[in-house]
């Protein structure tokens, strides 16, 4: 059998890359993709042709106060108490009565709590006992000084006459010298018994808290039944029993850096603002500045107080300070609306803005006022309004619009 010849067969190798197959369907998914993109930029073109609303960008019209056109500084802090009391016994008991809570109001020198005193108060007694004893004492020792001085007078008389000897007469003297003797010791007895009496009446009083000053009950550390012990540390004793702080000497501590401690003097107008009431702005004036600039900070800390009082003001609270160029007047001190001044236009000669009701725009007219921060004035609008920024002039009243969303 004849071999067959294979010397003319051979394997066509070509590059992966020029496969025609391979690059055909690349080919088509780039197609595919450019083909997806016009037709989504095509869509959203016929669409807004299709609907006619033009997107707009808005603003919103803040509340915002004329008092920052007089503000050189701004800075944050905390409301405090300058007279502030954690009020203890000096003695050492349980604690029998508690007349306060949280918020109660008191007068100075009232009486707030008072300890067990039942042994203080029975050594009271009796040292005013001593006392009468020593009174006592002192009634039948100016008896007998009378009787001693009258026998003595006879002593003298009959001494005269030669009726008696002169022995008899010196013992009714020395009796007189001894009754007056006695005098001044039973007075002295009188006043040891009073000053007994005055240490068990301070030893009592220690058991008795009153207030120091007018103020308001800020916590109660403390009830019926606990161990005071205000020098000490024991397990389950209490040392302050309520803190007291006098709400007439409420102010605001700020740090401020000192970078801008040019911008702060004393008696300089500020206003003061709560984070609790952001509506509620009061006047205040700087008290003092504290003269140590904290290193860790590079801040010194200024006191501001209050030149207007307000009850809702409280110890503790979070405050904004405004250092201010000059007092604010009364008419600037009520909030005004406030909008960015590209949102004003002219329509007919006239100024007014455009509102965005849902979809829909609203032309209202309106009076621009004073410039104020980067803000201006405007009556017409409220806060909260969407007003239209920078509207174009083709924009017109009832127009349907999109809005743009930032």
């Amino acid at each position: 059998m004849a071999t067959p010849d294979i010397s003319k067969l051979k394997i066509e190798r070509a590059p992966t890359a020029q496969i025609p197959g391979q690059r055909s369907r690349r080919r088509r998914w780039v197609k595919l993709a450019v083909g997806a993109v016009a037709l989504a930029v095509l869509a959203t073109a016929a669409g807004r042709l299709l609907n006619g609303k033009p997107s707009v960008e808005t603003v919103t019209v803040a509340q915002t106060y004329p008092a920052q056109n007089y503000t050189l500084l701004n800075a944050t802090g905390y409301v405090v108490a300058q007279r502030k009391a954690a009020l203890s016994s000096k003695a050492t008991g349980r604690l029998e009565w508690l007349g306060v809570l949280e918020g109660s109001r008191v007068k100075k020198d009232e009486v707030i709590a008072r300890l067990e005193n039942r042994d203080v108060s029975a050594s009271l007694g009796q040292a005013q006992a001593n006392i009468k004893v020593a009174q006592a004492n002192l009634e039948q020792g100016q008896a007998e000084l009378a009787d001693a001085q009258a026998a003595f007078q006879r002593a003298a008389d009959l001494l005269k006459q030669k009726f008696i000897a002169a022995a008899t007469y010196d013992a009714a003297q020395a009796r007189l010298n001894k009754a007056k003797a006695n005098i001044s010791g039973y007075r002295a007895g009188i006043a040891a018994a009073q000053a007994n009496a005055q240490v068990a009446q301070v030893a009592l009083d220690q058991t008795v808290i009153r207030a120091p000053f007018d103020g308001v009950i800020l916590t109660k550390s403390a009830n019926v039944g606990d161990n005071i012990t205000p020098f000490s540390s024991a397990a389950d004793s209490k040392g302050a029993v309520v803190t007291i702080a006098d709400m007439d000497t409420l102010e605001v501590e700020a740090d401020v850096s000192e970078s801008n401690l040019s911008k702060i003097r004393v008696d300089q107008p500020a206003e003061i603002q709560l984070d609790a009431f952001p509506e509620l702005r009061l006047a205040g004036v700087v008290s003092r500045m504290v003269p140590t600039v904290d290193r860790s900070k590079a801040t010194l800390l200024v006191k501001v107080r209050f030149a207007e009082r307000d009850a809702r003001v409280l110890p503790d609270m979070s405050a904004k300070v405004a250092f201010l160029s000059k007092p604010v007047p009364a008419e600037d001190k009520q909030a005004v609306s406030a909008v960015q001044p590209g949102a004003i236009v002219t329509r007919e000669g006239k100024p007014a803005a455009f509102v965005v009701d849902g979809d829909k725009l609203k032309q209202v007219a309106v009076s621009s006022g004073r410039k104020i921060g980067e803000l201006v004035e405007v009556k017409g609008l409220k806060a909260g309004d969407k007003v239209v920024l920078a509207p174009d002039a083709k924009l017109h009243d009832g127009q349907l619009v999109g809005v743009v969303k930032k």
